[in-house]
């Protein structure tokens, strides 16, 4: 899987969890720009973040990951 990938899943699950990025980036500790750019740009959250955004989202990681299926 490659990154592009893993961000097309992110934007899915972002659209699909009816959260604003704005208070998504308040849930996991960042900017508002830097939830945009985990989606957009060649940037991949730390670990931790990622578990919180996998937690704010509701999803596995396994699935962002592509390792699963939803």
């Amino acid at each position: 899987m490659e990154l592009k990938d893993i961000q097309r899943r992110l934007r899915e699950c972002v659209a699909g969890s009816g959260i604003p990025q704005k208070e998504i980036a308040k849930q996991i500790g960042v900017s508002a720009q830097t939830v945009s750019k985990y989606m957009k740009k060649d940037v991949f959250p730390a670990l931790d973040t990622f578990a919180k955004l996998c937690a704010c989202l509701d999803v596995k990681s396994d699935y962002i990951l592509g390792i699963a299926e939803y």
